[in-house]
């Protein structure tokens, strides 16, 4: 009887948290609203998401200004930034 075993790189890469986020199987356009729409949608998704805490990391740190990235606003972000400084 023969074993299957799955490898898992140690490395996936940089953006490797990007292919498992649930955002990726749904509606972008939820997670970039146009100005005063919704973030509700977006918002939902990510809490169950298993790379919400990488996806607000990769946001942070290269100052992404638009979109829902980790399950917080543009606005939520900059809060967050000024809180940590």
């Amino acid at each position: 009887m023969r074993e299957l075993m799955i490898v898992v790189p140690e490395d996936e890469g940089v953006l490797g948290w990007q292919e498992r986020a649930l955002c990726a199987q749904t509606d972008p356009e939820a997670f970039f609203p146009e100005k005063g729409g919704s973030t509700r949608e977006a918002k939902k998704v990510c809490q169950t998401c298993e790379v919400r805490a990488d996806c607000l990391e990769y946001a942070l740190e290269h100052d992404e200004r638009f979109g829902i990235w980790g399950g917080l606003s543009e606005r939520e972000r900059r809060k967050l930034k000024r809180r940590a400084v």
